[in-house]
């Protein structure tokens, strides 16, 4: 920079400072002080007239807190849910009235499905224009009822600001939820005014611990006996009890249990341990749904996993559940002793009351049926394909990916491989829209990681259905941005196989129907040579022995890489047996009809794995 650049900039400091001196401060600059207090870094979105008044004042507080530019308000969103869920603290999303707002909704209904504490702060049109059908009016309050369910509220007034923020971040945090606040244009430039103390008037903090909540020592007694009496047991666990998974894993093994995992709570169980038995559902793997098929007991900790055909059959294990939110306890399977408590804790108290369990048969049975699962997903992914076996591809990954990595998934098939093939090492942190299950997520949320750790790798792992609907766009603020990192290494892999697969295999298993084309094929596009375009690296992947030279090189690049991986439509998302053995069927009627050949020996292959 030169000198003279140099001396513009400094007047141009000072110049604001004198502005910001002999200016009145106004209800944004509170909004955006307020913010500060919450702890609050980063603040996701994009601009329009709607929300120019928080945009002024987020311009003078000088990147405290930053704002973040996403391409389009529902990436933005979902960096900020991203942010909360790499974090642990509470992100924040900003849109203007009208369409700002409706593209906020699918980033908050994944918060809200997921747990992700996420405050949306929204601009409406000026107070004298609501109800006449203004441009750009939409009834947001209306609009975000079902998703901020817990909080969603309208600044009428300057002295409401502080209430509204305070209790907007306070309800976030306790109820693990999307709240949202409006404020209308004019308020937001309206001078600022703090409330007075007189009636009408309510003045808050912005402040909040979480309780340590325990449940009572006669059903700790009462669970603890149903536990005890079992002679095959299985805890399940999931995100809620990410907190403490070594202890989770401690319990797990005085009490015999084999240990099956939520798509969310994978990251945080070690799966080379012998009784670990990995992720359960559709997209899980064979072990979990043998021991789940198998169990007399159930213990689910911090899990609502939906995918309640994969939990033993009603009436077969007797049940504990342990969560810290009493709503979720009994959703999912009937179970006899519900504990609302912190998992930890929770634990301890039940271990205490248990002696080391002596299931030597169950024991020896879960080492067996890990073992196989480990020697299935082995030969999946060494099983041909054409061209490459994604399942190859990503398990190809477990000896490249960096113990301080951090990975974002989008959502599609590469969930499924990710499920049934990644080990994550520990202190490795993954995260993706999970129950809401929304394409387009995955490099919004790589974007959220590394603008958290800018120092640690990041690894995306994407279809091209997902790139396609989000993350080709959002690669123009990777190239934006990537300069600024301490470490320039993200990585993306992308599963370039031409078609929407997952839904594919679905209509075929589902419905019995043969894969819709017209509906199913995307068209092609140049990821790898679109990157280069950008300023980042891009490598073409077109044959199994390419692969590991791939991860090596992007893991050592001197900037942002994307692998272009064209990979095979027709590896199948045959369901783990025994649960899986009807969709079997069903999936090679649909394959007979469309007289596919080698997708039909694909399947065949794998079913004969499963099969043992």
């Amino acid at each position: 920079m030169s000198e003279s650049s140099e001396g513009q900039e400094s007047e141009s400091r000072e110049s604001e400072g004198r502005e910001s001196e002999g200016r009145q401060q106004t209800v944004a600059d509170v909004i955006v002080a307020r913010m500060r207090e919450w702890g609050v870094d980063r603040v996701f979105g994009y601009s329009g007239d709607g929300i120019n008044g928080v945009m002024d004042a987020l311009r003078r507080a000088d990147d405290a807190p930053a704002f973040v530019q996403a391409r389009h308000e529902e990436n933005a969103a979902f960096m900020a849910v991203a942010h909360a869920k790499y974090t642990g603290r509470v992100g924040v999303v900003t849109a203007t009235q009208g369409p700002g707002g409706i593209h906020l909704l699918n980033g908050l209904y994944d918060a809200k499905l997921d747990g992700a504490p996420v405050v949306a702060l929204v601009g409406q049109q000026m107070r004298s224009v609501l109800g006449s059908e203004y441009q750009q009016e939409v009834n947001l309050e209306r609009l975000f009822a079902d998703v901020a369910a817990q909080y969603a509220t309208t600044v009428v007034a300057p002295e409401q600001v502080p209430s509204a923020i305070d209790q907007a971040f306070r309800t976030a945090l306790a109820t693990r939820t999307p709240t949202v606040v409006i404020v209308p244009h004019d308020v937001q430039t309206a001078p600022a005014a703090a409330p007075s103390g007189e009636h009408g008037h309510v003045s808050t903090a912005a402040e909040y611990r979480p309780p340590r909540v325990l449940p009572a020592a006669e059903d700790v007694d009462a669970a603890a006996s149903v536990l005890g009496a079992g002679s095959r047991p299985v805890l399940l666990m999931g995100q809620g009890a990410r907190g403490c998974a070594d202890e989770v894993v401690a319990f797990a093994e005085h009490l015999g249990a084999a240990v099956v995992t939520s798509l969310l709570g994978k990251p945080y169980v070690d799966e080379s341990l012998p009784f670990a038995a990995g992720t359960m559902g559709h997209l899980g793997t064979t072990a979990s749904a043998r021991v789940m098929d198998e169990c007399d007991t159930l213990l689910i900790v911090g899990s609502s996993d939906p995918w309640t055909e994969f939990y033993p059959k009603p009436g077969q294990a007797r049940a504990v559940q342990v969560d810290l939110d009493g709503r979720a306890v009994g959703r999912r399977y009937p179970i006899e002793v519900g504990l609302v408590g912190d998992a930890g804790e929770t634990l301890r108290m039940l271990r205490e009351r248990m002696p080391r369990a002596d299931l030597a048969p169950w024991r020896e049975r879960v080492r067996e049926v890990v073992a196989d699962w480990h020697r299935i997903s082995d030969a999946r992914a060494d099983t041909a394909a054409d061209p490459v076996n994604p399942e190859f591809a990503v398990r190809a990954l477990n000896a490249h990916l960096p113990e301080d990595a951090l990975v974002a998934l989008d959502v599609g098939s590469v969930v499924y491989w990710y499920a049934r093939q990644l080990r994550v090492p520990a202190g490795v942190d993954v995260h993706f829209s999970s129950t809401l299950a929304s394409m387009g997520c995955g490099i919004p949320y790589g974007l959220a990681a590394k603008l958290h750790a800018p120092d640690r790798p990041v690894v995306v792992l994407a279809g091209d259905g997902g790139m396609q609907m989000a993350g080709i766009a959002e690669l123009v603020t990777v190239a934006d941005r990537w300069r600024s990192w301490a470490d320039p290494r993200f990585v993306v892999l992308v599963l370039d196989n031409g078609d929407l697969a997952e839904v594919s295999w679905e209509q075929r298993e589902v419905e019995g129907a043969p894969r819709f084309e017209t509906s199913q094929a995307l068209p092609g596009f140049p990821f790898a040579r679109y990157a280069e375009l950008l300023g980042l690296s891009g490598v073409i992947v077109d044959t199994p022995d390419d692969v590991d030279e791939a991860w090596t090189r992007a893991l050592a690049a001197d900037r942002p890489t994307v692998i272009q991986l064209i990979s095979d439509r027709d590896v199948p998302m045959l369901p783990p047996f025994p649960q899986g053995e009807q969709a079997l069927e069903q999936m090679r009627s649909a394959l007979e009809a469309e007289g596919s050949a080698h997708a039909q020996g694909l399947l065949e292959a794998y079913a004969r794995l499963e099969e043992g």
